[in-house]
C-alpha cells in the first residue's frame, strides 16, 4: 500500500442525508466532510468530550481519540456511537465513516486504502489543537490502525504540513494476517467481498459499497505492521469468544510487537464494537490517556 500524505481537509456545513447528526446543537461539535489524499470525501464528526478548552483561539488541550469502525459500520451506527460516548468521558472524539460506508464517498477496499481515510481523520483531529492522538480500531479498523501507525511515523512534519502521526494505538478484534477463512463468519465475509451478488447485498442490505478489484499490491499484513510501530505504544485487545478470528491472531500480533505491545485477552468477549463492554472501553480510554500523555 502506498501511504501518501493525508491530503486536504475540506470543511463543509452540509449534513449528509439521514437527519440531524449526533450531538447537533452541542457547543464545539463539528460534522463535515474530509478529503483524503486520493480524493475521497469522508463523513466525519468531532465531539469535544472531556477535553479541556483553553479559550477562543487557543484550541483544545488533552487527548483526542480517533475511532476506526469495523467493516459495514459507519459513524451513525449505534455501536459506534456507544464507543464514542464511552471514550468522550476521557477526551475529545473523532468518528468517521470509512470510504464506501454510510455517507462517505468511494468504495470499500476492505482495509487497504482505508489507511488514507484514517490519516485524513487524524490530521483533522490535530487541527482542533490536540497535541496527542490515540487511534482506536475495531476488526477491519483494527488492522487499519496498525498499518497506519507503521506507515505514518517519524519526526513531526514541517510547519504547514498535515500531522498524520498517532501517539497511541489500540487494535481490537483485528486479524493478524490476510485471506483468513478458518471460521464460518470469515467465509461469509469473503463471499460478500469477492462475489458480484455479495457486493450487491453489501450495497443495498448493509449500506456498504465494496470495490470489485483485488488488492494490487497486497497491503502490508497486520502482524508485520505491528512489528514496525515501536516506539509508539500499542494495545492489542481480543475476546476469547471471537467468532471471526481465533486467539492465534492476537497472539501473533503481540509476538510481532514485542516489548512495545501489550495484549489483553478478554474473557467471554465476542467480536469488535458490539462485544466491547463499557467497562472495557473505559479501560481502553484510561490506557490511552496514560500512554499518550
Amino acid at each position: 500500500m502506498r501511504s501518501g500524505s493525508a491530503g486536504r481537509v475540506v470543511r463543509s456545513t452540509d449534513v449528509p442525508e439521514g437527519g440531524t447528526p449526533p450531538g447537533a446543537g452541542v457547543e464545539g461539535v463539528v460534522r463535515t466532510f474530509l478529503r483524503t489524499a486520493d480524493g475521497v470525501a469522508l463523513d466525519a464528526l468531532y465531539e469535544p468530550g472531556a477535553a479541556a478548552y483553553d479559550g477562543p483561539g487557543r484550541g483544545h488541550a488533552g487527548l483526542v481519540f480517533v475511532v476506526a469502525h469495523g467493516f459495514t459500520g459507519d459513524l451513525d451506527r449505534p455501536h459506534v456511537r456507544r464507543v464514542a460516548r464511552a471514550l468522550a468521558r476521557h477526551g475529545a472524539v473523532v468518528t468517521f465513516s470509512f470510504r464506501g460506508h454510510g455517507a462517505s464517498g468511494g468504495r470499500s477496499t476492505v482495509g487497504d486504502r482505508e489507511v488514507l481515510d484514517l490519516a485524513a481523520a487524524v490530521a483533522w483531529a490535530r487541527g482542533f489543537g490536540h497535541a496527542r492522538v490515540a487511534t482506536v480500531g475495531f476488526s477491519m479498523g483494527g488492522s487499519v490502525v496498525l498499518r497506519h501507525a507503521a506507515l505514518h511515523r517519524g519526526p513531526a512534519p514541517d510547519e504547514g504540513c498535515p500531522d498524520t502521526r498517532t501517539d497511541a494505538v489500540v487494535s481490537v478484534s483485528a486479524p493478524a494476517r490476510w485471506y483468513y477463512r478458518g471460521t464460518a463468519p470469515m467465509r461469509r465475509l469473503h463471499w460478500l467481498v469477492t462475489r458480484p451478488e455479495g457486493r450487491l447485498l453489501g450495497r443495498y442490505g448493509l449500506r456498504t459499497r465494496i470495490h470489485h478489484r483485488d488488492w494490487d499490491p497486497v497491503p502490508l499484513p497486520p502482524f508485520r505492521a505491528a512489528a514496525r510501530i515501536a516506539p509508539t505504544p500499542l494495545l492489542i485487545v481480543h475476546g476469547d469468544r471471537d467468532g471471526y478470528f481465533p486467539l492465534d491472531h492476537p497472539r501473533m500480533l503481540a509476538a510481532a510487537a514485542g516489548d512495545h505491545g501489550e495484549l489483553w485477552l478478554e474473557h467471554g468477549m465476542g467480536h469488535a464494537e458490539n462485544a466491547a463492554a463499557d467497562e472495557l472501553l473505559d479501560r481502553i480510554a484510561r490506557w490511552s490517556v496514560a500512554q499518550a500523555g
